[in-house]
């Protein structure tokens, strides 16, 4: 019973240090993240804070770690939706990411832009990232099955494109209104036509376009009058 009141004081510590660490950094920036800053609001002495982060760059780690998780867990209640509505599935996947993103924007800055010079994530606090991955790659072959999209769509270039578009959208919205609401933001309302350009694209074979047709803003044949 002590070893487990030590635990929980441990972890209730670890949280509250990566909670007033996101503060400096929506304050400072996200590079300028400062371990003695943190220190002094926790109350304690700069040493002690080591004793549960033996850096600066382990700080940065457990929160890429913590974003990457909560992403993960706001996309698992949609996987439910693929054997029904693929499509409907990925992109309700998408806005309720934007929206997280748009509610944790220092998070969403260190898992979107690498600010930080030199910064990596660790393989265990990147893992969440491989799972979000394996979320969308199955979402992708959902709807490849379903005859929503072709089956170039969940392959590398596929899942590159699509995790380009949506990591655009929140970086751009971000970097200009960062305090819209996600249904009214320049680039947070184009969720759905992003999404819906990445299924036009991708097209199964009967409705397929070419870049020829994408690239000069042309209707693509199959769907002209």
């Amino acid at each position: 019973m002590r070893e487990d009141r030590r635990l929980r004081r441990h972890n209730d510590t670890v949280r509250e240090i990566l909670d007033i660490a996101l503060e400096v950094m929506a304050e400072e920036g996200v590079a300028a993240l400062s371990m003695a800053e943190v220190a002094r609001r926790m109350g304690m002495r700069p040493p002690s804070l080591y004793q549960y982060f033996p850096s600066r760059t382990a700080v940065y780690d457990a929160l890429f770690e913590r974003g990457m998780r909560e992403t993960v867990d706001v996309l698992e209640p949609y996987r439910a939706m693929l054997s029904r509505d693929p499509r409907g599935a990925l992109l309700a996947g998408q806005q309720a990411t934007v929206a997280w993103a748009m509610a944790h924007p220092v998070l969403a800055q260190l898992l979107y832009w690498r600010p930080v010079p030199g910064f990596e994530p660790t393989p265990r606090a990147f893992e969440p990232a491989v799972r979000q991955l394996e979320i969308l790659l199955a979402a992708l072959q959902a709807a490849v099955r379903a005859g929503q999209l072709s089956p170039a769509a969940a392959e590398e270039d596929g899942v590159a494109l699509f995790t380009a578009l949506m990591a655009g959208v929140i970086s751009q919205q971000l970097a200009n209104e960062p305090s819209a609401r996600v249904e009214e933001g320049r680039f947070t309302r184009l969720t759905r036509t992003t999404v819906d350009m990445f299924f036009h694209f991708y097209a199964p074979e009967e409705g397929e376009c070419d870049d020829s047709d994408l690239r000069g803003g042309r209707t693509p044949a199959a769907d002209r009058p």
